[in-house]
Order: structure tokens, then sequence, then C-alpha cells
């Protein structure tokens, strides 16, 4: 086989996990185009009243994180139980179901339902059965690439799920964006909505569709003592001698594992770091930025279709700085790109919370919105994905990620329900007039650059297995340091 064969196919194997970052894109921003729709279709018939009206919209909008959280939870068990690729097959049929599901939640999940109070929980039901996939996906995908791609290109390959990601965002924003266009504000209302959130049934079934052909990887299948599947699969990665070479280096960090149901037998810092690089990444603040885009550029004094045109522009510009950073992680590393990103995206932040301060000119936000978000897709969103597949020894990645997601996702719900209650806090308005959230996510910046600095390892051009044995000479060298030597008396 071609060094040019062998390539395309890493391309189109990692491509084909990727789409479970669109997905996971696409569903996470689809919501803030239906969010008035919603309220109006669902949440107002309840007839509650208007303390009880916002804490239903709120939980009905973020039922699908609760998902997330679940998803992550099981998604270590999946991994190491029905493999990487059939983990990722199970979450697009999650994603289909969630799809129709969610968009006619009148019908239910077994009859049809008249009652308005039945008829929110079948939709907090669809989407949280979303939520379980994306959840599986935002584990598996990014373990399934950093298993499948040699060293030298890996961390670029598993950019593309992270471009993924933002192209699933930016993709949906437009789609939103046209469908409110295509009738009145009563068609959206009662109709439109219903499209935004069916039309993900389109990537989820092409997902579903190419992952039937697509390989397991070889690391799980020597997990699994398919030790044959494993080589087979390694020789369409490797050249003959690389692909023996690199199958023994498996096998051989497998045969380390003597402490099975251990979570911490490569030291406790091998799992601390992997969570801090997956909290890091929601404490910036980006999802505050992404989920409340359209009210924030609403607040700027654009109409409702403009500001959903407006958050094309921040799509286009994460996608763009994703890309940059695919060419430029596996030559200048992952740390400086990290130690970059987390200084600009302080800088940005505190600029955008200046602006609400001193009531500065609405483009000036507008600019850091972007300035931010292109900080943030050159360093924390793409590279907190590619660390975190490539951080855990193999024989701990299942457990280890599903934990790191599963905290991902949890300061992400954290973060997403405090910025509303520090933005509607009147006290803290007096003072810094809704800047103050961007504040603390700036503050975040910083603190994000002394933890990368001090605590991350560079992964660059290193083996899996090579990275392995960093946590285990760092646990052997605390464990030197932690003996006491007896004096003979």
């Amino acid at each position: 086989m071609s060094d040019s064969t062998k390539r395309n196919f890493i391309t189109k194997t990692t491509l084909v996990a990727a789409l479970g970052g669109l997905l996971f894109g696409y569903d996470t921003s689809v919501i803030s185009g239906a969010v008035a729709s919603i309220d109006h279709q669902l949440v107002r018939p309840l007839n509650l009243t208007n303390n009880w009206e916002d804490f239903i919209s709120g939980f009905v909008i973020a039922s699908a994180l609760v998902g997330c959280m679940l998803g992550s939870i099981i998604s270590g068990f999946v991994a190491d139980f029905v493999g990487r690729k059939r983990g990722l097959f199970i979450s697009a049929i999650l994603f289909v179901i969630s799809a129709v599901g969610s968009a006619w939640p009148e019908y239910g999940i077994i009859y049809p339902l008249h009652d308005p109070v039945a008829i929110v929980c079948s939709f907090i039901f669809y989407r949280i059965i979303c939520g379980i996939g994306v959840g599986i996906a935002s584990t598996l995908a990014p373990m399934y690439i950093s298993e499948i791609a040699p060293a030298t290109i890996r961390g670029s390959l598993i950019i593309y799920y992270q471009i993924a990601i933002v192209s699933g965002q930016a993709g949906v924003y437009f789609v939103n964006w046209f469908i409110a266009s295509l009738g009145d504000h009563d068609w959206l209302m009662t109709t439109g909505w219903r499209i935004m959130l069916v039309s993900e049934i389109i990537p989820a079934f092409i997902f579903l569709l190419l992952l039937v052909p697509a390989v397991e990887t070889p690391r799980w299948l020597m997990l699994k003592n398919r030790d044959e599947d494993a080589l087979k699969v390694l020789h369409n990665i490797f050249h003959p001698n690389e692909a023996h070479q690199t199958a023994a280096e498996i096998k051989s960090s497998l045969n380390k594992n003597i402490e099975l149901g251990s979570l911490f037998q490569f030291g406790a810092a091998a799992v601390l770091v992997g969570i801090g690089v997956a909290a890091f990444q929601q404490l910036v603040g980006i999802n505050a930025v992404m989920y409340y885009a359209p009210e924030m550029f609403k607040n700027m004094g654009f109409g409702e279709r403009g500001a959903l045109f407006q958050t094309i522009f921040v799509g286009v510009v994460t996608v763009i700085f994703c890309l940059i950073a695919m060419k430029m992680v596996d030559k200048v590393g992952r740390k400086p790109l990290l130690i970059v990103g987390s200084i600009l995206q302080a800088i940005a932040m505190l600029g955008l919370a200046a602006t609400f301060m001193f009531k500065l000119n609405s483009m000036i936000a507008v600019f850091m919105i972007l300035f931010y978000c292109a900080s943030f897709s050159i360093s924390w969103g793409p590279m907190a994905w590619v660390l975190l597949a490539e951080l855990f020894p193999t024989a701990i990645k299942g457990r280890a990620m599903s934990l790191a997601v599963f905290i991902e996702w949890t300061v992400n719900l954290f973060v997403s329900w405090s910025f509303k209650i520090m933005d509607g806090n009147a006290s803290l308005n007096a003072v810094f007039n809704h800047g103050f959230p961007f504040i603390i996510y700036g503050i975040m910046g910083v603190l994000g650059t002394f933890f990368v600095i001090f605590f991350v390892p560079e992964t660059k051009g290193r083996s899996l297995e090579e990275i392995q044995q960093i946590w285990l000479d760092r646990k052997n060298k605390k464990q030197m340091r932690n003996q006491i030597p007896v004096k003979a008396l």
C-alpha cells in the first residue's frame, strides 16, 4: 500500500469520526434559534407565573446538557466494552431519534399526547436523549482519532474534530437564519422551530451510514486480545515494519497495566491534569458567549434576524482559526498555542467587560467577541480535545476521558447557568453594567496560562506509549522522593 493510499485511509477514517463533532456543534447551537418559539409553543401553555415560567424555560433549553453529563458518565463503559466505533454508532442512532422526537414532542414516546405538561416532559426527554448522544460522541470521537492517527500528524487530525464542532455551529447558525427567513414571525413560532430541530436528521443519517464500513481502533482491539485484527488495521496506517513495531509498543504498554481496576495506576497527575484541561476549556467562558450570542447581539441593537445573522460571523471566525490551529499544532506544539491563546482570550474578555462598563461603541463589543472566538479557536477549543485524547494511557483512557468529559460538561452547565445569574444581578450591573461575567472569564484565562505552563506536558511528536511513559516516570520520581531512608543503628 502506497504512502498516499495510507494517508487517504487515515484522513477518511478521521473525517468519519469527526462527524460526531459536527453533530455535537450542530445540536448544541440549533436550540439558540428556537428559544422564543419553544417558549411560545411549549412553556406558555402551562400557564405559570413569570418566575416559574423562566425557571421551566431555562431547564427545557438546558436539558440537553443534563443528557451530555449522563452520556459522558457512561461513555467510558461504552468505549471499553463495546468499542470506540460501535459507541459512535450508538450516538448516531440517538441523534436521529432525538431530532424527530424533539421536533414533534406532541407524539410522545409511545402514543400521542394532549396535556401541556406531558408534551413539555416529552420534549425534555428527547433533548436528554440527544445530550446522551453528544456526551458519548464528545468522548469517543477524539479518542477514536487519537488511536488511529500516527504521532507525527495526530494533533492536526484531532483538530478535525474541533473544526467539525465549529463547522456544525456555523452551519446551524446559517440554517436557523435561512429557516427564519422562509416565513413570518407567526410561522416561525408554530412551524419554523420544528424544521430547525429536525434538520439535524440529515447529518445524523450521514454519520450513521459512514460508520458502517469504518474500522475499529487497533489499541481497543489489542485491549480485547484481538491482535491479528489490530495488525490488519495498523498495516493500513504504517509500513509493515512500523506496523509490527507499533503493535509491539501497544502490547507492551498494555502489559504494564498491573492494577486493572485503578484509575490512578499511572499516577494521579495523569488524570488530574486531564481534568484541569477539560475544566479550563469551559471556565474561560466560551459557551456563555456561544449560547447567548444572539441575545448579546440583540442587546447591542440588532433585530431578531440581524442578531441571528451576526452569529454566522462568529461561526466563520471559529472555523478559520481552527484551520490555522490545525496547520500549527504539530509544528509549534500544544503548549505554545495554549499559552498565547489564553493570554489573548484574557485580553478580549477584559476588553469586552470594558465596553459594557464604559458604554463604548457596540461595534467594539462585536470586535472583542470575534477576537475572543479567534483566540479560543487556536488554543483551548481544539487543544483541549487534542490533549484529552493524548494524555491518558490506553489502559485507563475510556474511564479517564469519561471522567474528564463529565467534568467538562458539568463546568459547561455551571458557566452557562452562572452567566445568567451574574448578568441579571442588579447590584453587579449597577457597578459593572453587565461586564462582570467577562471580568471573571478574563481572570480564568490568566489562571489557565499558569496551569498550562506548570502542569501540562508537551505531547507534540510523541507516541501515545511515550506519553504514557511520561506519567510513569513522574510517578516513579514522586515515589522515590517519598521514600524515607532507614539509617542503620
